[in-house]
């Protein structure tokens, strides 16, 4: 089973603000060079997209009413819906914030049948959440994804497994996992344009144009999907990047800004109880190119001092810049967690004080939400008299 929340970050923010339902309405920061976050299906319909540029989404729904975003709310309705999961099995494979594979095999004598437990999600997560969600059943998770994608939104769609050959034969080549864009042209070039062209297509062939992941598809084109749900998820990476207002080329700009998304990564691991091993940076130029430089730490580590001293100099390895700066990130990739995890021994006390202070502040964030300590670097110059 694979359950989805419908536009999970409107449909969160409209709980608080129902006179808009049924409108066009966009979860982003109006101003600047943002992204949209999330967009109603009102505003879909009009071409909104998520992370397509804020601006151009203004341009195709000028009508569209924009919030800013609520982060931390967003992590506490996640928590719920999960709450909802755990309850009906104890194999849950949390995808995002909004959606997860679910193990219903041990839930049936217990709950019933497959359409019975869905709609049981279903309603409980309107009742104790208050949004809607999409539930895909099938034989195998990339069955189950196709089917909940198809009843979007507040749907339900069970996909037998005797007739789950006949059901993918009927849809697009994009239904496939791994098929965006690039995909497409290159399969379109071969006369491929449904997942039944896929299925009809030697492997052989497919290899030829997309490598090693043409027998992916082919099976996949078949219905043939072994992985099982797994239990625990681990995240691959945990990350945060900032795109300026105005493109810059001021080191003092860029170091700001790395100190500050440092402490934001920081934060994410020790929240998760997590540690990384590798850090990388990101940069993005002012004509779109991107380049990413990356170092294997000693250990791991959670502490935003390490991981700001890490970014400062990859960013000053890379020598004199080419163009000024559009975007600036911060990656730890290699998690472990924390509790074992190899550590690095340190003679400088300043290392233990600088983590020692950021763990206070997450209690103090912990315990009066928006309240935290920063580094004064960060604060806000007062406004002029």
């Amino acid at each position: 089973m694979h359950v989805d929340m419908d536009a999970f970050f409107v449909s969160v923010e409209l709980r608080k603000r129902p006179e808009l339902r049924g409108k066009m309405v966009i979860v982003g920061h109006p101003e600047g060079r943002s992204v949209v976050l999330s967009a109603s299906y009102e505003a879909r319909a009009a071409g909104v997209r998520s992370a397509m540029p804020m601006a151009t989404a203004m341009r195709m729904a000028p009508a569209a009413v924009v919030i800013p975003p609520t982060h931390g709310l967003y992590q506490q309705v996640s928590a719920q819906v999960m709450a909802v999961f755990h309850s009906i099995t104890d194999t849950v494979e949390q995808l995002s914030v909004d959606e997860a594979f679910l193990d219903i095999s041990g839930s049936l004598r217990r709950l019933g049948t497959p359409l019975e437990i869905g709609a049981l999600i279903r309603r409980r997560i309107a009742a104790e959440v208050g949004i809607t969600a999409s539930v895909g059943i099938a034989s195998s998770k990339f069955v189950a994804k196709v089917a909940s994608t198809r009843c979007k939104p507040d749907g339900m769609l069970l996909i037998e497994k005797e007739r789950t050959v006949e059901y993918l034969h009927t849809l697009p080549v994009g239904a496939l996992w791994g098929v965006g864009a690039k995909t497409r042209e290159v399969l379109a070039r071969l006369g491929i344009f449904t997942v039944a062209d896929v299925a009809a297509t030697p492997v052989s062939s497919l290899q030829k144009a997309l490598g090693t992941s043409g027998a992916a598809l082919h099976a996949l084109s078949w219905g043939i999907d072994p992985r099982p749900v797994t239990g625990e998820h681990r995240e691959k990476s945990v990350g945060a990047e900032e795109t300026f207002a105005e493109d810059t080329v001021s080191d003092e700009v860029l170091t700001r800004e790395l100190l500050r998304l440092s402490h934001r990564v920081a934060g994410r691991l020790r929240e998760s109880g997590l540690s990384g091993r590798t850090l990388a940076l990101k940069i993005k130029y002012a004509d779109f190119s991107t380049i990413t430089r990356s170092k294997a730490l000693g250990a791991g580590t959670d502490s935003a001092g390490q991981i700001y001293a890490g970014a400062v100099a990859l960013l000053q390895a890379l020598g004199r810049r080419p163009q000024s700066v559009r975007l600036i990130g911060v990656r730890m990739e290699r998690l472990d967690a924390v509790d074992s995890a190899p550590l690095q021994f340190t003679l400088d006390p300043r290392d233990d004080n600088s983590r020692a202070a950021e763990v206070v502040g997450d209690a103090i964030a912990a315990r009066f939400g928006s309240a935290k300590i920063v580094p004064a670097r960060l604060l806000k110059p007062p406004p002029a008299p």
